[in-house]
């Protein structure tokens, strides 16, 4: 189970790397650090994932971005 410490910490790391890295110019560095994000607050990144890309128009409405590593 997660605590409220847990969760605290999670979203201050969060924070933490966006300060640390989303100041980098070029989008595909933008995107890596909101995956970066997403994979560290989310408890299952490939459902994240499936739920972003699943739009209003069936499966694949959306494409998920990795983003390139600055």
């Amino acid at each position: 189970m997660t605590t409220q410490t847990d969760l605290t910490a999670q979203i201050a790391a969060a924070l933490d790397f966006i300060t640390r890295f989303g100041g980098i110019d070029g989008a595909h560095h933008k995107q890596w650090v909101l995956d970066q994000v997403v994979r560290s607050l989310s408890h299952d990144y490939e459902a994240w994932v499936k739920a972003y890309e699943d739009g209003e128009d069936g499966r694949h409405t959306y494409e998920w971005d990795e983003g390139i590593v600055p």
